[in-house]
């Protein structure tokens, strides 16, 4: 039961990754407008951009795991095939 759970937070798709990338960015850009109103001037920018900059390098982190995992599942696969 505990598994079936454990799936539930399994990123398995592409679809699935940007619709959790989505949901970063939204979450980012409120919390750099909250730093855009406590903090005005150069400073809140650069925390506003620091919060979304952590968004895209998180964005590729995700995606780039979703490929490997994939390559690596093919070689597994490729691996486990007997030869003839």
């Amino acid at each position: 039961m505990l598994r079936k759970i454990a799936r539930l937070f399994v990123i398995k798709t592409r679809f699935e990754a940007f619709l959790i990338i989505y949901a970063l960015a939204l979450g980012s850009c409120a919390r750099g407008m909250i730093y855009l109103h406590e903090y005005p001037g150069f400073g809140g920018k650069l925390l506003f951009l620091a919060t979304t900059g952590a968004v895209f390098l998180g964005g590729a982190k995700i995606l780039d795991c979703l490929r490997l995992e994939k390559e690596v599942a093919a070689l597994r696969e490729a691996q486990a095939v007997p030869r003839d």
